[in-house]
């Protein structure tokens, strides 16, 4: 079975490529952090409880 391109140059251009540092992860503002709380925990509970009476 052919491959494509050798595995002698794999990862050539991945090696090549200057490293750049990360920026530093801050955590978001509480309100915003509220809010995807709110979201993902009473709103998908709710989602689950109508989808359970169908």
């Amino acid at each position: 079975m052919p491959t494509h391109g050798s595995l002698t140059k794999a990862g050539k251009v991945r090696a090549q490529t200057p490293k750049i540092e990360g920026t530093p992860k801050k955590s978001p503002t509480p309100r915003k952090r509220n809010r995807s709380n709110y979201k993902t925990r009473v709103l998908s509970a709710r989602e689950t409880r109508y989808n359970r009476r169908n």
